[in-house]
């Protein structure tokens, strides 16, 4: 069978999104993955120093080197928060 072009119309349309919305908040559920990050804090980097650190390791060892390098007197400023 020969696509048409009413084939190829539809999927164009697919990928267009629609000016409004409507959400259906009675058939909304709780995020079951919420309480997984609770304490995390998300920290955007700049591309450059994404290409150095590519991983959540490599930023956390380099963040506590720089930690433990601060004064005395930083350090406990940090803490008292």
């Amino acid at each position: 069978m020969k696509k048409t072009q009413n084939a190829k119309h539809r999927t164009k349309d697919s990928d267009d999104m629609k000016p409004e919305y409507r959400f259906d908040y009675s058939k909304a559920r709780p995020n079951r993955f919420a309480n997984r990050m609770k304490g995390c804090v998300i920290v955007v980097l700049d591309p450059d120093v994404s290409k150095v650190f590519t991983t959540p390791d490599s930023v956390n060892t380099a963040l506590r080197a720089f930690i433990s390098a601060m004064p005395k007197l930083a350090k406990q400023k940090t803490h008292a928060k």
